[in-house]
């Protein structure tokens, strides 16, 4: 809207403020004839802002309890909006694995030292994540205890020692000696030794 100003001391008339158009209609835009050449001019502009470059502001996902929000866009189209998380899919690379997982924490973040005292969840950044699911898989998979406590642990071989005899089954011991040949993480008795957490730490590599 135009600014009206009176000099009051000198009794002029009220006086109209034009002002730009640029700032009278502001918005998110994704337009690229805003900026400059590449050799530092201007661009005029040939047209008004459109439809199609618009943009919307940033999800600014932060941690806690599951909260989406739908976004329509062109054609009647939907996007979600995750405004707050607390599972996400992670992938174990060297075991061509995906767990859905708690996020617990977000610990680092390269970018901005803010996101992470916010706990927001963007691209890249490193979070704190459960993992009971990927300690599950891999004795099961391996047969070979990962961060246990004593007794939970002398519990755990016991029942491998018997699933490996041969009145039950004596395939699961050989499927097991077979895949700790390959098995690229730990030897035994370092996993046995290994601090007694349920906490890894992962990185988000996707934003969907």
């Amino acid at each position: 809207m135009p600014t009206v100003s009176r000099n009051s001391h000198l009794g002029a008339c009220p006086r109209v403020l034009k002002t730009h158009a640029s700032f009278a209609k502001m918005g998110i835009s994704r337009d690229s004839w805003h900026k400059r050449r590449k050799t530092g001019g201007h661009r005029a502009q040939v047209r008004k802002k459109r439809k199609f470059e618009l943009g919307r502001p940033a999800a600014n996902t932060k941690l806690g309890a599951k909260r989406i929000h739908t976004v329509r866009t062109r054609g009647g189209n939907r996007k979600f909006r995750a405004l707050r998380l607390d599972f996400g899919n992670y992938s174990w690379g060297s075991e061509a694995i995906t767990r859905k997982s708690r996020i617990i924490d977000v610990v680092y973040n390269a970018s901005n030292n803010e996101l992470v005292r916010t706990k927001t969840l963007v691209k890249n950044c490193i979070v704190q994540v459960d993992s009971t699911p990927f300690r599950q898989w891999f004795e099961a998979h391996y047969g070979v205890p990962l961060g246990r406590k004593k007794a939970a642990l002398k519990e755990l071989v016991s029942c491998v020692e018997f699933h490996c005899s041969s009145v039950v089954n004596s395939t699961w011991g050989v499927d097991w000696k077979s895949r700790g040949n390959v098995r690229l993480l730990y030897q035994p008795e370092q996993l046995v030794n290994s601090r007694n957490t349920c906490v890894d730490l992962a990185n988000i590599f996707c934003r969907h």
